[in-house]
């Protein structure tokens, strides 16, 4: 099951610290490395004296005690403490931070608000990261406290966060001012201001039972059900409130005792719901139970739903019969962008895959949603499928520039290989020096070195706006001369036009990865793609479920792998080490490739969401499908998002190791059904 599923490696991307490293360390790729380039350049290279001028600014701030102490003293909500280390901070280049945890700490309390000198942060720091997040933290204190003149008073235009959106329109209804339903509902995302927004529309009966049926529907479907019960207190009175809460847990036993139909709407609402929870329970038993006792009675609408709600529980468990309840469902159905991506990915599974089906529940879906890459490219295979061949090839020229997996699936299908694009001009001293200077970009540097990650990733991120490509390069390459470079990545990801893939897919640790790969016969450009999606090279890295390291090893993993070969001198302290995380990766990885048939596909996919669930989701085939379909399939979104990439990755590390053109078809191959359930690995 999907919902509510947690994989056992999968972790955020703004992983904890990362102290400085000495630059002997930050290796790149050769200066033009090109499809003619050598795997034995890339693995001697040092640093490229034409991507690293040498730097004349000045180091980034070493961060005071006096501002460890107020951080310290924010964290601990200690404010006799912080208001000491305010004065002591007077003057520190990251005199900004303490102000700001200042400010927080206040702006959370019942009141008065700082609003004197909220006012004069927000003078003294225009345009920064912290002057943002300061004007959202003041207008949600100010709406949170009845203050709705105030809070619209305030100049949010630039702030993108839609906890401040909530406020505002609770505001604005507040003040008298109209207010769309449809707007707010839009806004709407789970948080404090929003429900508070929402309390009141509710209250007000703008948004009214029609929003609710189908906002209460949509987060079922979705089983988030924290969500679901606060639409179920809005919707229901106190003793129907009971009855939901019954419903959850015993759906069966409540509906036998019903009448048919319904006695009213919400009671009708009420045996929906639970009639969808069945498929939650037995399938079989359910279907029968929903066909024998209540089809007859239920609005054709309804029953539509219904049966959608039985065909994505179906199709995240592999279930083969997911799509005749799809069908049967029909396509005017309503149900969740979620589900309707499901829809999509059942029929792909099945052994002849209907394309006329394929396109139409596409062509259902949102605009927004039919217009990402994997439904431009799987739109254009049922084109193609068709007959429609011109089509085809325009949907995939729409897509087949964009780096991703589907973009490079869409350019062989234009029949290209993949290669890197022309690389951009070297970045010069003067824009690498402009980047050393930029002090959102220092600041960031000064938090990094300190391993202060939580604050110095956003305040990097936010430097980043309205940088045309030839800054977000020079900022990249400072962040490369710092050793910080998960930021190398994300960075260079940003350019438009112009492009230096040595960043985007940076190699660093001079060939010592694709040394140990190489000692276990393992494709070092597919160790460095899963490098990449894993840590994005930040070698303490410490996911949210305990995974360390370059590779992201569970400590119960790393044990039971150096048991396996023979490392005697092991111990769970060292698992952040490189050698030592590089080693247990690689084989852990190489043993999971072995036990899952040579299969990248599926040991990316068992690295990341345990080999045991990938060996299930291969035995669910009922026939050989290909590698794109299964990685589309997979029913964990992390692993599906993670496969794709990790591929992807692996696709243009091979083309900058190799200097030849690469095919990602050729990597993901097919998938045969397999009788094996169980594998002997961790």
């Amino acid at each position: 099951m999907e919902f509510g599923a947690k994989t056992r490696r999968y972790q955020k991307s703004a992983v904890p610290g990362m102290p400085r490293r000495a630059m002997a360390l930050a290796a790149h790729l050769v200066a033009g490395l090109g499809l003619a380039c050598s795997v034995q350049a890339q693995q001697l290279a040092s640093l490229d004296p034409t991507l690293a001028p040498m730097s004349t600014a000045v180091p980034a701030a070493q961060i005071s005690e006096a501002v460890i102490q107020a951080r310290e003293a924010y964290d601990r909500k200690q404010q006799a403490k912080l208001d000491t280390a305010l004065q002591a901070a007077q003057g520190d280049p990251l005199q900004i931070y303490v102000e700001y945890w200042w400010l927080r700490s206040r702006l959370a309390q019942r009141a008065p608000l700082p609003e004197e000198q909220a006012s004069e942060f927000l003078k003294r720091y225009p345009g920064t990261f912290l002057a943002d997040r300061i004007l959202r933290d003041w207008v949600l204190a100010e709406v949170r406290l009845g203050n709705y003149s105030k809070a619209l008073q305030l100049d949010v235009h630039q702030v993108n966060d839609a906890q401040v959106q909530c406020a505002r329109i609770e505001a604005a209804q507040a003040t008298g001012q109209a207010v769309n339903a449809s707007e707010a509902l839009a806004a709407h995302r789970p948080g404090n201001a929003c429900w508070s927004m929402m309390n009141r529309l509710v209250s007000a009966g703008i948004v009214q039972n029609a929003h609710l049926t189908t906002l209460l529907r949509d987060a079922i479907e979705v089983n988030e059900l924290p969500q679901a019960r606060r639409y179920a207190r809005y919707l229901f009175d106190a003793e129907r409130l009971k009855t939901y809460d019954a419903i959850l847990k015993e759906p069966m036993q409540w509906l036998a005792l019903q009448p048919r139909p319904a006695a009213s709407a919400l009671d009708r609402e009420l045996v929906l719901i639970a009639l969808a929870r069945l498929a939650r329970k037995d399938r079989d038993v359910g279907d029968t139970y929903l066909r024998d006792q209540w089809a007859a009675h239920l609005p054709k609408t309804d029953l539509a739903w219904l049966r959608s709600q039985f065909a994505l529980i179906a199709a995240l468990n592999l279930d083969p019969r997911a799509h005749d309840w799809y069908r049967e469902a029909g396509l005017e159905a309503r149900i969740a962008p979620y589900n309707q991506a499901w829809r999509v990915r059942a029929a792909l599974r099945q052994p002849t895959i209907d394309w006329g089906w394929v396109m139409g529940a596409i062509d259902a879906m949102p605009a927004d949603e039919r217009e990402a890459d994997n439904w431009i490219y799987w739109r254009a295979r049922g084109q193609a499928a068709q007959g429609q061949t011109q089509a085809a090839q325009a949907a995939y020229a729409r897509i087949a520039d964009r780096f991703g997996f589907y973009g490079q699936l869409a350019a062989e299908e234009l029949g290209r290989t993949i290669a890197p694009p022309q690389r951009a001009a070297p970045v010069s001293p003067q824009e690498l020096a402009e980047a050393q200077s930029h002090p959102g970009l220092r600041r960031a540097v000064s938090l990094f070195h300190q391993g202060w990650r939580r604050e110095a990733v956003p305040e990097w991120n936010f430097s980043l706006r309205g940088m045309n490509d030839r800054q977000l390069l020079a900022a990249a390459e400072y962040a490369r001369q710092e050793g910080i470079y998960d930021r190398v990545v994300n960075t260079s990801e940003l350019t438009q036009g112009q492009f230096d893939f040595n960043q985007r897919y940076i190699a660093p640790f001079e060939g010592r990865v694709t040394a140990q790969a190489r000692q276990i016969d393992l494709d070092p450009a597919w160790v460095y793609g899963l490098i990449r999606q894993e840590s994005r090279f930040v070698s303490n890295a410490r996911s949210t479920v305990g995974a360390s390291g370059l590779m992201q090893l569970m400590p119960a993993t790393a044990r039971w792998v150096a048991r396996k070969i023979g490392m005697s001198d092991f111990h769970p302290s060292k698992v952040n080490d490189f050698d030592v995380n590089t080693l247990l990766g690689t084989n852990y990885l190489n043993m999971v490739l072995t036990d899952l048939g040579g299969s990248q596909v599926l040991a990316s996919a068992g690295y990341n969401a345990g080999p045991g669930r990938s060996v299930r989701w291969r035995a669910s085939l009922t026939h050989r499908v290909e590698g794109a379909i299964f990685a589309e399939t997979i029913p964990f979104t992390e692993t599906r998002d993670y496969v794709q990439k990790v591929l992807s990755n692996a696709v243009y590390y091979a083309a900058l190791f190799s200097g030849q053109p690469q095919s990602l078809k050729t990597r993901l191959g097919y998938i045969e059904p397999s009788t094996q359930t169980t594998v002997a690995l961790p």
